[in-house]
Protein backbone atom coordinates (compact mmCIF):
# COMPACT_ATOMS: atom_id res chain seq x y z
CA UNK A 1 0.00 0.00 0.00
CA UNK A 2 1.38 3.65 -0.77
CA UNK A 3 2.43 5.47 2.41
CA UNK A 4 1.46 9.08 2.07
CA UNK A 5 3.21 11.67 4.64
CA UNK A 6 1.35 13.37 7.63
CA UNK A 7 -0.42 15.45 4.79
CA UNK A 8 -1.94 13.10 2.99
CA UNK A 9 1.02 13.55 0.09
CA UNK A 10 3.22 10.99 -1.50
CA UNK A 11 6.01 13.09 -4.04
CA UNK A 12 5.85 12.04 -7.90
CA UNK A 13 8.58 12.26 -9.53
CA UNK A 14 7.76 12.84 -13.24
CA UNK A 15 10.37 11.35 -16.07
CA UNK A 16 9.73 11.92 -19.76
CA UNK A 17 8.67 8.47 -21.08
CA UNK A 18 10.47 9.08 -24.04
CA UNK A 19 14.12 10.43 -22.86
CA UNK A 20 13.78 8.87 -19.58
CA UNK A 21 15.34 12.51 -18.54
CA UNK A 22 13.95 14.06 -15.47
CA UNK A 23 10.92 16.84 -15.97
CA UNK A 24 9.78 17.66 -12.68
CA UNK A 25 8.81 16.47 -9.02
CA UNK A 26 5.32 17.10 -7.66
CA UNK A 27 2.99 15.95 -5.20
CA UNK A 28 -0.02 13.89 -5.12
CA UNK A 29 -2.96 13.08 -2.80
CA UNK A 30 -5.27 10.52 -3.58
CA UNK A 31 -7.59 12.33 -5.62
CA UNK A 32 -5.01 13.70 -7.81
CA UNK A 33 -3.57 10.14 -8.09
CA UNK A 34 -7.04 9.23 -9.36
CA UNK A 35 -7.86 11.93 -11.56
CA UNK A 36 -4.45 10.97 -13.51
CA UNK A 37 -5.03 7.63 -13.72
CA UNK A 38 -8.85 8.31 -14.84
CA UNK A 39 -8.41 10.84 -17.21
CA UNK A 40 -4.50 10.14 -18.49
CA UNK A 41 -3.03 13.74 -17.99
CA UNK A 42 -1.63 14.39 -15.15
CA UNK A 43 -2.81 15.69 -11.78
CA UNK A 44 -1.13 17.13 -8.76
CA UNK A 45 -1.70 18.64 -5.01
CA UNK A 46 -0.12 22.11 -5.05
CA UNK A 47 0.64 22.25 -1.58
CA UNK A 48 1.02 26.09 -1.75
CA UNK A 49 -2.37 26.99 -2.81
CA UNK A 50 -3.21 23.94 -1.36
CA UNK A 51 -5.56 22.57 -4.26
CA UNK A 52 -5.22 20.01 -7.02
CA UNK A 53 -3.31 21.13 -9.92
CA UNK A 54 -4.19 19.77 -13.95
CA UNK A 55 -0.57 20.12 -15.45
CA UNK A 56 -1.47 22.27 -18.80
CA UNK A 57 -4.75 23.64 -17.35
CA UNK A 58 -3.75 27.29 -17.76
CA UNK A 59 -1.07 26.85 -20.16
CA UNK A 60 -1.58 24.10 -22.47
CA UNK A 61 1.66 22.39 -21.63
CA UNK A 62 -0.16 19.06 -20.55
CA UNK A 63 1.49 15.77 -19.18
CA UNK A 64 0.41 12.73 -21.02
CA UNK A 65 0.29 9.85 -18.79
CA UNK A 66 2.44 6.52 -19.92
CA UNK A 67 2.91 4.38 -16.59
CA UNK A 68 2.76 4.65 -12.81
CA UNK A 69 4.80 2.77 -10.51
CA UNK A 70 6.01 3.07 -6.93
CA UNK A 71 9.13 2.94 -5.25
CA UNK A 72 10.47 -0.70 -2.73
CA UNK A 73 9.53 1.55 -0.03
CA UNK A 74 5.83 2.43 -1.22
CA UNK A 75 6.50 6.01 -0.69
CA UNK A 76 7.43 7.40 -4.07
CA UNK A 77 5.99 7.16 -7.27
CA UNK A 78 7.33 7.49 -10.67
CA UNK A 79 5.28 8.82 -13.40
CA UNK A 80 6.23 8.50 -16.97
CA UNK A 81 4.46 11.50 -18.94
CA UNK A 82 4.77 12.45 -22.58
CA UNK A 83 5.06 15.81 -22.08
CA UNK A 84 3.19 18.76 -24.11
CA UNK A 85 5.25 21.43 -24.57
CA UNK A 86 7.68 22.94 -21.88
CA UNK A 87 6.95 21.22 -18.22
CA UNK A 88 8.71 24.27 -15.92
CA UNK A 89 6.58 27.51 -15.07
CA UNK A 90 9.71 29.41 -16.33
CA UNK A 91 9.14 27.91 -19.83
CA UNK A 92 12.07 25.46 -20.11
CA UNK A 93 12.12 21.77 -20.72
CA UNK A 94 12.67 20.45 -17.27
CA UNK A 95 12.75 21.88 -14.05
CA UNK A 96 16.32 20.97 -13.70
CA UNK A 97 17.85 23.38 -16.00
CA UNK A 98 18.33 26.98 -17.32
CA UNK A 99 16.92 29.28 -20.33
CA UNK A 100 20.24 28.12 -21.90
CA UNK A 101 19.32 24.65 -21.22
CA UNK A 102 22.36 24.18 -18.71
CA UNK A 103 21.85 22.29 -15.40
CA UNK A 104 20.55 24.31 -12.43
CA UNK A 105 23.87 24.10 -10.37
CA UNK A 106 23.49 24.28 -6.47
CA UNK A 107 24.50 27.81 -5.21
CA UNK A 108 26.96 28.22 -1.69
CA UNK A 109 23.93 29.65 0.25
CA UNK A 110 22.13 25.82 -0.38
CA UNK A 111 24.51 24.14 1.19
CA UNK A 112 25.13 26.33 4.65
Amino acid sequence: MLKLDNQGLVPAIIQDAETNEVLMLGYMNKESLSRTVSSGDVWFFSRSRQELWHKGETSGNFLRLRSICKDCDNDTILVKASPVGPVCHLNTRTCFVTEAGEMRGLDDDDTR
